[in-house]
């Protein structure tokens, strides 16, 4: 035991400290969001008129919208791209390593300036669109990111670059996870290649898929870096989600309970994800232990 202890120190003294900063940031920022503070903190009680006031604002509407589709088309989008690309390396094709290091490479680069140069490609006076149109396509339009029902969907495909290998890589380590016998007996069976993914493989990798939401879910509800470096929520509001209505309120409007409230909000949108996967999580160890 006193052999080990320098091993005990160093795991649990970082873990035990980012806990008690954890847990003590979120006591005081849920105290603070039923306070009447503004640009310093301040004691008083308001109940609940902080949450009531950011719940009633356009600004919330509009980015919990926003938050709505946003994780809803940027997870299944990069669920797709992400088992598409682990199936296409699961071919075992010449240029494997070459082609699983360029579509790893967006997670190696931060979230601004895959934001930053994102908005370089899509801006219509210096991206796509004048390119084209430099080449004498003039009228040709691809205008999103000034479009206020279009920008959206820039985020989306921002979010998708970055984080599609993330999905294939855990999606590619449980295709080569799976049997071998079990697909040789598909085969053997008459099933092509198509089927033999369809019915064989796939229903294979349903508790990696979980995974994969909960994390794509996760980076969704917090997102912030990724869309203040692209379009900082504009045009006008357009593109706000949660994240940035705490930064509004809390360093803009100095507001700083209606921010503690929406980041309070934000805290629960993100515990109704990870709470019940924990839950799953949970159950699926014990049933595997008593199996």
């Amino acid at each position: 035991m006193v052999r080990r202890l320098p091993e005990y120190l160093v795991i649990w003294v970082p873990l035990l400290l980012s806990a008690a900063h954890l847990i003590s940031f979120s006591i005081w920022t849920i105290w603070i969001s039923f306070t009447p503070s503004t640009l310093i903190p301040v004691s008083g009680w308001v109940g609940l008129r902080n949450y009531n006031a950011v719940l009633a604002s356009r600004n919330w509407q509009i980015a919990f919208d926003n938050l709505l589709l946003f994780g809803i088309a940027f997870v299944l989008l990069s669920l797709i791209t992400g088992l598409l690309l682990a199936i296409l390396l699961d071919q075992r094709i010449r240029a494997e390593n070459a082609l699983r290091t360029i579509f790893l490479y967006p997670l190696a680069v931060s979230f601004v300036v895959t934001g930053t140069v994102w908005s370089w490609l899509l801006n219509p006076s210096i991206g796509i669109e004048k390119l084209v149109h430099d080449l004498g396509w003039t009228s040709f339009h691809f205008d999103w990111l000034v479009n206020r029902d279009m920008a959206i969907w820039t985020i989306v495909i921002a979010a998708i670059w970055q984080s599609s290998g993330f999905a294939m890589a855990l999606f590619l380590a449980g295709l080569r996870s799976v049997d071998a016998d079990i697909i040789r007996a598909a085969q053997i069976d008459g099933a092509g290649p198509i089927r033999t993914y369809w019915r064989v493989i796939l229903p294979t990798l349903w508790p990696i898929t979980i995974t994969v939401v909960v994390v794509q879910l996760q980076f969704a509800i917090s997102a912030f870096d990724l869309v203040r470096a692209l379009t900082n929520g504009g045009p006008g509001i357009a593109t706000q989600l949660p994240a940035l209505v705490v930064y509004d309120l809390m360093f803009q409007r100095n507001q700083l309970g209606r921010g503690a409230a929406a980041a309070v909000l934000m805290l629960l949108i993100l515990l109704a994800v990870l709470l019940p996967y924990a839950a799953w999580r949970y159950v699926r160890r014990r049933k595997a232990a008593h199996a």
